[in-house]
């Protein structure tokens, strides 16, 4: 990590209000998206193409070309975070508003803490950590809940479980990192992996026979745009602001953007998508942020003396 003489501030600045609103923004764009080119066809025309630029360009940079080993790793992370999360998430914002998938996603960290006790063992289950998974859980029992009576109208089941799969996935994908063998840079990592996602979600959306209903000519100016904003904004240009950030700041500030994405989805979609805003989202999506702020600030347990 650099001086904080080497650190402009407004670059510090600029940096964290992309990941915060760019991402946050993105499940507003992938609501519009898929109302007019299938789910999977879209996220894989997305990850392709911002997959190869990141790819070409690392190779550009003279970066190396993963190994054939690291390219196993990567097909495995792929079909996890690209194929099955993305895949999902996509698939799912036909069927629930895009502020409410963006809370839902949330839980990812509650999922990856799971994942650090029972399969990395990097972490213990204290009552602190317990409570905070047991709130967000709440949390999601609340989004989707038909029996509770909190105003408005519970989240499509089906698309509850996609979004609660998708994160899960992601979860195990994100472990997984830990223990494969990957290319040192992260960019070149990364741009490898959604090249490879992108073709997965390719082979899914043939699979399912998406391509046959895909008709460019029908698609709208605004259907594009979102495409377009997905590709440049949401994985070229913020990924990179990420990037930038983790050589710049400390993994929690940069962490940060877990808390902030949700918020800024729903905001949108709720002034910009025309998307319900009523006590039931809002009691689950400030469970859900209780859970996540409470879970990335516990401390890990320091190493044993051997």
């Amino acid at each position: 990590m650099e001086s904080a003489a080497h650190r402009p501030t407004w670059k510090i600045l600029l940096a964290f209000a992309i990941i915060y609103f760019v991402w946050g923004s993105t499940f507003l764009a992938i609501r519009v998206g898929v109302r007019e080119v299938p789910p999977f066809l879209l996220a894989a025309i997305r990850f392709l193409i911002a997959g190869l630029v990141l790819f070409l360009w690392s190779l550009a940079r003279g970066e190396r070309s993963p190994s054939k080993r690291q390219w196993i790793s990567i097909s495995l992370l792929a079909v996890l975070i690209f194929g099955i999360d993305y895949g999902l998430l996509f698939w799912a914002e036909q069927r629930v508003p895009s502020g409410i998938a963006a809370v839902v996603m949330a839980i990812i960290p509650a999922f990856m803490t799971i994942s650090e006790i029972v399969f990395l063992k990097t972490q213990k289950l204290t009552a602190r950590l317990a409570a905070a998974l047991a709130i967000g859980l709440a949390g999601v029992a609340i989004l989707v809940s038909h029996s509770l009576n909190l105003g408005g109208t519970a989240i499509d089941t089906l698309g509850a479980v996609a979004l609660i799969v998708a994160s899960l996935s992601w979860s195990i994908g994100s472990a997984l990192t830990r223990k494969l063998s990957l290319p040192s840079s992260k960019v070149m990592s990364s741009g490898a992996q959604m090249l490879a996602g992108g073709i997965f979600l390719a082979v899914a959306a043939a699979a399912l026979g998406e391509f046959p209903k895909f008709h460019p000519a029908n698609v709208s100016r605004e259907a594009w745009f979102a495409l377009a904003y997905l590709i440049v904004a949401g994985s070229i240009i913020a990924f990179t602001a990420y990037v930038w950030l983790l050589h710049h700041e400390s993994p929690t500030k940069v962490g940060t953007y877990a808390y902030v994405n949700p918020v800024v989805a729903v905001v949108l979609g709720y002034f910009l998508g025309g998307e319900a805003l009523g006590l039931r989202t809002i009691l689950g999506a400030l469970l859900i942020l209780v859970s996540v702020i409470v879970i990335t600030t516990t401390p890990k347990p320091s190493a044993s003396p051997s």
